[in-house]
């Protein structure tokens, strides 16, 4: 960022809302797209739309291109088609596909018939191909030439083309009589290189053309490997119809790990903390829910092994049958917290004023999965043990303890990779192996605790 730029927050924008239309557009003059963008997501569907509507339309395109879909479905069901067409023409085309796909079908027809033929042509044969494939990453705004052609010639061509097109920073390719793609030429070498010097004479002619039914992650992939900055897709009879650039390759690799690793942890890939509590609940339940249904089984297993109370009360075996699910459910959460806030700090999601807001969300996400889970073990170790432990007691314990547990982990989950932070230690080095530790043991000695005091055993 740079030195005279502001970043906001949304709590400044929350109360720019509230003096006023014009106290609001001088406040966002002053704020990159990108974070305006960012702090839309913590802003209910009014908000959001009253800010959105205070931006010039150069501001608001970027907005739209940068903002995450849950803010840009609440400003697409808003935005009138006309001033949505006026973004929708300053944006490349494999954008607009991605944005009108968050559209309603009538409101995207009627951009597309408000929008030049030619490329309401484009964009529909663009929105036909799957998101997950080269179809779907490229771009059908580009600059070709035929062989043949001058240096001097292509640069006018580059100038001729109006909107996205001639704003591409890919290059040019050239193509044969079928357009099939022989060559490319970079903007530099462009620059360099004489205007009446032939385009065969500069071009690259080692080019990585990838189909278009391709797999994206396969075609960055590939990119990667080979330092390609732009690759051409072709069709089935190889003829160029779209481009890939070095920008599109950086955003399915970062989007993929992502989306990886938060899958890994059981939560979904997206800003987890600027979504709301119960929507991360839900996203986070499954894993948990495996997990108490291992846990279960476990006991049954253990039930097997530990000896039982003779007497119908609660013994030391009864009790550590049911150790394994208090500690695989704190370290799961603890785990998803902790990646949660490592991610958040590696991306500059979490600034230092929102850590307070982050850590308090995060353990109130822990205790809601703890008291859920808890609130099944309960029942469930309830009827397992039920002849000899009269009111539930017995369940009772066993819940409670993973309430705690489980709400504690997820506090340590944030104050650990936060400690590390402060102290100038990568969180992502020294938070999960700490983490783990620290939460089996804790969680043992919570769980015993809880026995010991519900129960009134010695344990």
């Amino acid at each position: 960022m740079r030195e005279d730029e502001w970043k906001p927050e949304a709590k400044d924008l929350e109360a720019a809302i509230g003096r006023g239309e014009a106290a609001l557009t001088a406040l966002l003059s002053e704020a990159h797209a990108a974070d305006i963008a960012e702090c839309l997501l913590e802003l209910d569907e009014e908000e959001a739309w009253r800010v959105f509507g205070a931006l010039d339309t150069e501001t608001g395109t970027e907005v739209l291109q940068r903002a995450a879909d849950p803010v840009r479905t609440g400003i697409l069901e808003r935005i009138p088609v006309s001033e949505l067409v006026d973004h929708v023409e300053q944006m490349p085309a494999d954008d607009v596909v991605d944005l009108l796909a968050l559209a309603e079908d009538e409101k995207s027809e009627a951009v597309l018939r408000a929008v030049d033929f030619e490329r309401a042509q484009g964009l529909r044969e663009l929105a036909a191909y799957e998101p997950d494939t080269a179809g779907g990453l490229m771009t059908t705004e580009f600059v070709a030439v035929q062989a043949g052609t001058r240096v001097g010639d292509a640069i006018k061509e580059i100038k001729a083309e109006e909107g996205p097109a001639g704003e591409e920073e890919v290059g040019v390719f050239v193509v044969d009589d079928v357009r099939k793609p022989i060559g490319f030429v970079s903007d530099r070498e462009l620059l360099t290189s004489g205007i009446h010097t032939p385009i065969e004479e500069v071009m690259e002619t080692d080019l990585l053309s990838v189909h278009v039914d391709d797999d994206q992650e396969d075609v960055a992939h590939a990119m990667l490997k080979y330092g390609v900055t732009a690759a051409p897709v072709v069709d089935e009879g190889g003829a160029l119809i779209g481009v890939i650039s070095s920008d599109d390759v950086g955003e399915v690799i970062e989007e993929e790990a992502e989306e990886d690793i938060l899958k890994l942890v059981g939560t979904s890939a997206v800003e987890q903390t600027r979504l709301p509590v119960f929507t991360r609940v839900r996203h986070r339940l499954p894993l948990m829910a495996l997990t108490v249904l291992g846990g279960l089984v476990t006991a049954r297993i253990l039930d097997y092994a530990l000896p039982s109370s003779s007497d119908g009360g609660s013994s030391v075996g009864d009790v550590l049958r049911y150790l394994p699910i208090i500690i695989g459910l704190a370290g799961n959460v603890g785990i998803q917290s902790s990646t949660i806030l490592v991610r958040a700090f590696a991306t500059g999601e979490v600034s230092q004023e929102r850590e307070a807001t982050v850590v308090t969300s995060e353990v109130l996400v822990g205790f809601l999965i703890g008291l859920l889970c808890g609130g099944v073990t309960t029942l469930v170790a309830a009827h397992l043990e039920g002849a000899g432990d009269p009111e539930y007691r017995f369940g009772s314990a066993v819940g409670s303890a993973i309430w705690v547990a489980v709400s504690w982990a997820a506090l340590l989950g944030c104050l650990v990779p936060l400690g590390c932070k402060r102290i100038g230690v990568d969180p992502a080095v020294a938070a999960g192996p700490f983490l783990i530790t620290l939460s089996d043991i804790s969680g043992a000695a919570i769980f015993v605790a809880v026995a010991h005091l519900v129960l009134e055993i010695g344990v």
